[in-house]
């Protein structure tokens, strides 16, 4: 009788290609959100997933379009509703590694309602913004990121509005992992994503994805003079430094501004107080109970 070899069986190693689809990027030639869909499928190749327990979730814009370009589950929803959508991926099935994306349109203007409850209820998905300061799927108004005196079709004489901050709202609101990129910097990106996929709760990384057709002012160049990373002497645990951080123009830091784990994620709260053999009334009283 042949001896039976009992060397291990070699799995194979994923690489960036098996996280693509068969779909090209429609993007515009020189757009950041080319830089960011490398980060995110170098992010997945490092952790390995299998494409069947991944899922994208997205809403309505340029960047939204992202679902189609990831060799994953996908969700294009409705403009606004990445994070209800994807709240409830993950809470149907907690096994599923749940990334959201969208724009500062999509996340900030009518999602902006659902961004703040997202951060306070800190579910378990990674939230990647592409951050170009308009809209660029309806050809080029002003968004709620705009500067003050922003000139476009929606503004001719000049965003009057002040500037939304997507750190310092998400890091008020309670967000517990907070952090911003560079479309430029897909590798900074990619190990920041990375780190957000790790985080047992939402993590948020903002990033900056420079539209070079419809945003002449937050260019490429604009953003290479100005960014810098974190001081390496922040501390991530600081959320008041991380707000001091987050509220300056000039520069623009980049990196991880905070994050704590001592807030345990919805979804494994839910899963907490919904045993297998509990009574359906009683799981409810609890929910009622702690959330009323």
């Amino acid at each position: 009788m042949p001896e039976t070899s009992s060397a291990p069986t070699l799995e194979r190693v994923p690489t960036v290609d098996d996280y693509k689809s068969s779909a090209k990027p429609t993007w515009c030639p020189g757009c950041g959100d080319f830089g960011v869909l490398n980060a995110v499928y170098n992010s997945l190749k490092v952790k390995g997933y299998n494409t069947e327990d991944i899922v994208v979730v997205s809403g309505i814009g340029c960047s939204s379009r992202f679902p189609f370009f990831v060799s994953a589950y996908g969700f294009h929803g409705v403009h606004g509703r990445a994070i209800p959508i994807s709240t409830g991926v993950k809470l149907a099935n907690p096994d599923l590694k749940v990334l959201v994306v969208g724009g500062d349109g999509d996340a900030f203007a009518i999602g902006g309602g659902h961004f703040i409850h997202g951060m306070r209820r800190n579910v378990d998905v990674t939230y990647v913004i592409m951050d170009n300061e308009i809209y660029g799927l309806t050809k080029g108004q002003t968004s709620p990121t705009s500067n003050v005196g922003f000139i476009t079709k929606s503004t001719p004489k000049g965003s009057v509005d002040q500037p939304l901050n997507p750190l310092a709202l998400a890091l008020i609101s309670g967000a517990t992992f907070v952090a911003r990129g560079y479309s430029a910097k897909p590798k900074d990106l990619a190990e920041l994503i990375v780190r957000g996929i790790e985080h047992p709760g939402m993590a948020l990384i903002d990033v900056y994805s420079p539209c070079p057709t419809f945003n002449e002012i937050n260019t490429f160049k604009f953003f290479r003079d100005v960014i810098k990373n974190v001081p390496e002497d922040h501390d991530p645990s600081d959320r008041a430094a991380a707000i001091e951080l987050a509220m300056l123009d000039n520069p623009l830091y980049c990196g991880l501004f905070y994050q704590t784990t001592e807030s345990e994620s919805f979804d494994r709260r839910m899963q907490r107080l919904q045993t297998k053999d509990a009574d359906p009334r009683q799981v409810l009283d609890r929910l009622f109970e702690q959330f009323s």
